[in-house]
């Protein structure tokens, strides 16, 4: 074997150092490099966490702008439920007939943006709370009380979350309702700006808040128990299987949580879509509108029209929420937080 010179080796490592030092500049120069960087020495680090609420902005905004013609159809079901009578594909082809194609497209600016902020904070924010939990308790503790875990965690995040949607929202379910109002985002937000200022945005947080914090914690919670009992059907845990495995259980799984979810949280999604609605429940308190479209409404019709729609609409949504979500998660190198039973070995 050839010796060699001390000086060799010190240009060999000052070379090796160049290199890597440029292939991290290159990296970082990338758009989106700090999304593809890798985590730390800790695996649940800041850049974990940046990637899951990615991952959730994604999800959201990818399945609500594409399932944007149902949920017009959904909405104006439950607006104008007299008129709109024939079911789901009724209510398609009604819309076509009167308004054309395009009108089932109506609010996709405000659904795609304002679903991808919502998601940003919703998935973010549960994979940050439920690792902090699990974290703070250990393993065993952690395993016990997940349901208790991902309650908590998905109402926090979700309260945080819809801080930021119900403007959004608002301009959505105005421009579907009155397909007049605006011509866009931007011209949605200026004239509900100049003719109800920043309360007009927020007319339907109450609401949104009962329909969606319930919603967000069935979903997390269904979901994730769903997903607990396959794998252990299976006899597998996560890392055990193969990547199309686990994006297959995300979508079963997510179609259970999400019609499980979408009965939870509809009379308040009744509600949100009436409430917005310009005059609807009169012009007291906001309770007191609520109040009175609840008992105009009655209970029985709250709970069940528009369901069916809502049920297609919310199953494949949150089917496609948590496929997507695990799919963008494992392209940016991030592993998925599970719980781990500890009586199981892995």
């Amino acid at each position: 074997t050839t010796a060699r010179s001390p000086l060799f080796t010190s240009s060999i490592r000052t070379q090796v150092r160049c290199c890597c030092h440029q292939q991290q500049q290159h990296t970082m120069n990338t758009p989106g490099a700090v999304l593809l960087a890798p985590s730390g020495s800790t695996k649940y680090d800041f850049q974990y966490y940046l990637k899951g609420a990615a991952a959730g902005g994604i999800c959201c905004s990818v399945t609500h702008g594409a399932l944007t013609p149902v949920d017009v159809v959904k909405t104006r079901v439950q607006l104008d439920p007299v008129k709109y009578n024939k079911g789901l594909i009724g209510g398609f082809r009604q819309i076509i007939a009167e308004e054309g194609a395009m009108a089932l497209t109506t609010g996709l600016g405000a659904t795609a943006a304002g679903y991808f902020v919502q998601g940003w904070f919703k998935f973010g924010g549960v994979e940050f709370f439920k690792i902090n939990a699990a974290t703070s308790l250990g393993e065993e503790k952690a395993w016990e009380n997940k349901t208790s875990i991902y309650l908590v965690s998905a109402a926090c995040a979700e309260f945080i979350a819809d801080i930021f949607l119900c403007p959004l929202e608002a301009v959505r379910i105005r421009s579907v309702s009155d397909p007049e109002f605006c011509d866009g985002l931007l011209d949605g937000f200026q004239k509900m700006a100049a003719q109800e200022g920043i309360g007009g945005f927020y007319a339907g947080l109450v609401p949104i808040l009962a329909k969606q914090i319930p919603y967000t914690c069935a979903k997390f919670v269904v979901q994730g128990n769903a997903a607990d009992s396959i794998y252990a059907s299976m006899g597998k845990t996560p890392s055990e299987v193969s990547s199309g495995t686990a994006v297959g259980v995300s979508l079963l799984s997510g179609v259970i949580a999400g019609v499980a979810s979408a009965i939870i949280s509809h009379p308040a999604d009744t509600l949100l879509s009436k409430v917005n609605k310009a005059g609807a429940g009169g012009d007291g308190p906001m309770m007191t509108r609520l109040a009175n479209i609840a008992k105009e409404i009655g209970f029985v019709k709250l709970c069940t029209v528009g369901l069916i729609p809502r049920c297609v609409m919310i199953g494949t949504l949150t089917a496609g929420q948590f496929g997507i979500f695990d799919t963008v998660m494992g392209a940016l190198g991030a592993s998925k937080f599970h719980f781990h039973n500890p009586n199981v070995e892995s």
